[in-house]
């Protein structure tokens, strides 16, 4: 608990352990708001959050509750002012994460924890993707809640933590009713060996986040410099400057992404997040952000991280500039562009 306590600037009696963020996000939705539902009943959130925040969200709406989906900008930022208008006085919740699972984006959560502050309502943030990869603050932040996951941070799957603040105290209904473990929020045996391995890859993280950001940063700029210097149309999705090193998002225009993808065989990428590769429609996160359809549909992130190596990367530049130009040459649309042709003007004939 110390361990998960010190990367965060917390008390170890602030941590709870749970099977990981997916059970972190859900304890703090829900648990909070059926906790408080008598005075409580609106919860703001954020359109590109994780799904298990969505889908959370959703099961509330289900059972009366009234949920603000704020939109984000073209770079994945949220409004802040846009915040500030949607809080109302049975605002019983705001959950923003910290760092998009897709696109890399860091939201500006000390702002937003000073707007919770100011209006006095809990706020919450998914840090999955942010724990030992940036700085963070619970203090800070004035976060009352933050999910965390062990794998996300080279730890075992199957554990993770929830931050839950002492003072003021922020209280929860359990979601899983059973021996009260945890403080009674979240019952059934602690898994020690989960326990202790996330514990163990806490500590490493905070060792080693300078050196691996510092790394990391070099990698991902190799990466991008490696393909914009051999092909042209590669946009980055989200903001670049505020946005964590290790998470590359690039649409290539003109290319079809799950073709990109069965051709990038050797290199781990993926065309959105693990719980929307499933589906093929476009990721809901790259048209919160107004990108286009097409675009949206030919969408691959790279993730770098502490193992990556120089000639990894090195490796998948080669491999997906070839397939892109691969692709491209088989595609008419590409030729037509070319040709100088504007293809968003083009009227397509029914068949």
């Amino acid at each position: 608990r110390a361990q998960v306590a010190a990367l965060i600037g917390a008390s170890p009696k602030e941590i709870v352990f749970t099977s990981g963020a997916t059970e972190s996000n859900n304890i703090s939705i829900k648990g909070v708001m059926h906790f408080y539902k008598d005075k409580k009943r609106h919860v703001i959130t954020t359109q590109t959050e994780h799904k298990c925040v969505l889908d959370s969200c959703r099961h509330l709406q289900q059972e009366g509750f009234e949920v603000t989906y704020l939109p984000v900008g073209s770079d994945g930022l949220i409004d802040l002012d846009r915040l500030r208008k949607e809080i109302r006085p049975d605002t019983g919740l705001i959950s923003v994460m910290a760092v998009n699972n897709e696109i890399g984006v860091v939201q500006p959560v000390e702002e937003i924890g000073q707007i919770c502050k100011e209006f006095n309502v809990p706020f919450h943030t998914d840090a999955a993707q942010a724990l030992g990869k940036i700085k963070v603050d619970v203090e800070k932040w004035n976060v009352s809640l933050m999910s965390l996951s062990g794998h996300k941070i080279y730890g075992p799957k199957g554990v993770g933590a929830l931050y839950m603040r002492r003072r003021p105290r922020i209280r929860v209904e359990p979601q899983m009713n059973g021996g009260g473990q945890e403080r009674g929020i979240r019952s059934g045996t602690v898994p020690t060996p989960l326990v202790v391995g996330m514990g163990a890859a806490c500590e490493l993280a905070m060792k080693e986040m300078e050196y691996d950001e510092k790394r990391i940063k070099g990698l991902q700029e190799r990466l991008l410099n490696g393909i914009r210097e051999k092909i042209d149309g590669v946009v980055v999705n989200g903001s670049m400057d505020r946005r964590y090193v290790g998470n590359l998002n690039l649409s290539f225009a003109y290319v079809e992404g799950e073709s990109l993808l069965m051709g990038l065989k050797e290199v781990a990428v993926s065309s959105g997040s693990a719980c929307t590769s499933a589906s093929l429609e476009p990721s809901y996160v790259l048209r919160a952000l107004g990108v286009d359809e097409d675009m949206a549909h030919t969408s691959i992130r790279f993730g770098i991280g502490r193992f990556t190596t120089e000639e990894e990367i090195d490796r998948a530049v080669e491999l997906t500039v070839k397939q892109v130009e691969k692709l491209r040459e088989m595609s008419p649309l590409y030729e037509m562009v070319k040709e100088g042709i504007d293809i968003k003007q083009i009227q397509w004939a029914q068949h």
